[in-house]
């Protein structure tokens, strides 16, 4: 059992509570380029970084920022970038080269108002689908989404142990509203944090074939410098890491890259439910909106209205099968966001014609309140 003074309170940013998560987890290089309003996290990582002795760059851009930390993962370390919308969409070839080659890397993506420039201070979550299919080609993405400083700490611990255990990059959302706010956040013991690490080769290098999958689905991993020579290629390859055009090989490695991360799907999905037991309504919120949705369903309950909330806190994979249950159970889903029905779309398809689905979007770079939300549940 912990010590009560091994556990650490404190009142932390959101971006802050990002940077000392990523640390814990063991994160020890950082590539980025300043951008609001993800900046906090760099200018934290440039001072925390060298002291736990890791290393920090300010890239000249997003696109080399993403090429460096994919460098530095190649190289053994956990490696995070940090940007916000237009950063996000420079990164987007370097984040399928990233999925393709098995490169494990963290990217956290801020969301301001868009597009282009847009609102730079100012909420927004139009980023969802970017970050399922920003980058081209065919591809598994996995995307946690945090609505609290606190889950914060806890799911960017669980982006970075993904993305290593899977040998894959995992995005991070974050939107502008908690990012910026201070909440409390209780750190537990670093003994007590289940820390992941990237499956490593037990062969010798001469025996070694880089892209020769265990069970799992996932290739063992030796760092550059360490004696196992590999080539690492954009380009359709083989288990050798060596290019290939053969049918076989090219349908075998697109068909295994998809299947590792769907074999993960029921640990990598996490969701949160609230009084869906015995609700007629539940409304379906992710982010900064999940606390307005949290706060209207408790105003409804207290007049007398069977609601109930969904937040899926991984967004991709999608938890489909979540939505799929709770549409069978209930008369209606109420599907509030901060974009024009990104959302929507994915619980729509998800709840099939099992109930009534109903959007709420807001796009005006203001926060969904707890009223908007009770309005919405009280008129359907």
């Amino acid at each position: 059992m912990s010590n009560k003074s091994d556990i650490s309170v404190r009142l932390l940013q959101g971006n802050e509570s990002c940077a000392e998560a990523a640390l814990l987890a063991g994160v020890r290089f950082f590539a980025g380029y300043p951008i609001t309003p993800s900046t906090e996290i760099a200018e934290i990582l440039s001072e925390r970084l060298p002291q736990e002795g890791g290393k920090f760059i300010q890239m000249e851009d997003e696109i080399g920022s993403m090429a460096a930390i994919i460098g530095a993962s190649l190289a053994g370390l956990k490696s995070m970038t940090a940007t916000s919308g237009p950063g996000f969409s420079l990164k987007q070839e370097n984040i399928g080269f990233a999925a393709f080659t098995e490169v494990p890397c963290v990217i956290v993506d801020v969301q301001r108002t868009g597009p282009s420039t847009g609102l730079p201070t100012s909420p927004a979550q139009g980023d969802l689908m970017q970050a399922r299919w920003g980058t081209h080609g065919d591809h598994p993405a996995v995307a946690l989404y945090p609505s609290s400083v606190s889950e914060v700490f806890d799911l960017t611990i669980q982006a970075v142990n993904i993305s290593e255990r899977l040998r894959t990059p995992v995005i991070l959302l974050l939107d502008e509203v908690v990012a910026h706010m201070r909440e409390k956040v209780v750190i537990p013991p670093e003994s007590e944090i289940e820390i992941h690490h990237r499956p490593r080769p037990t062969v010798p290098p001469e025996d070694y074939l880089p892209y020769a999958a265990e069970p799992d689905g996932v290739p063992p991993m030796a760092d550059f410098g360490t004696g196992y020579r590999y080539h690492v290629t954009g380009l359709y390859h083989d288990v050798t890491g060596y290019p290939t055009s053969s049918p076989q090989a090219v349908d075998f490695l697109i068909r295994r890259l998809h299947a590792k991360v769907a074999a993960a799907q029921s640990e990598i999905t996490f969701t949160r439910e609230e009084f869906v037991d015995d609700a007629d309504t539940c409304v379906v919120a992710c982010g900064v909106t999940a606390r307005s949705a949290r706060r209207a369903v408790q105003l409804a309950r207290e007049k007398g209205l069977r609601c109930g909330l969904l937040q899926p806190m991984t967004i991709w994979p999608f938890p489909s099968g979540k939505v799929a249950a709770i549409a069978s159970a209930v008369k209606r889903v109420i599907v509030p966001e901060m974009n024009m029905g990104q959302l929507l779309g994915e619980v729509e398809r998800a709840a099939g014609n099992r109930c009534e689905v109903v959007g709420y979007s807001k796009v005006d770079g203001e926060p969904i309140t707890p009223a908007e939300i009770l309005s919405r549940i009280e008129e359907v």
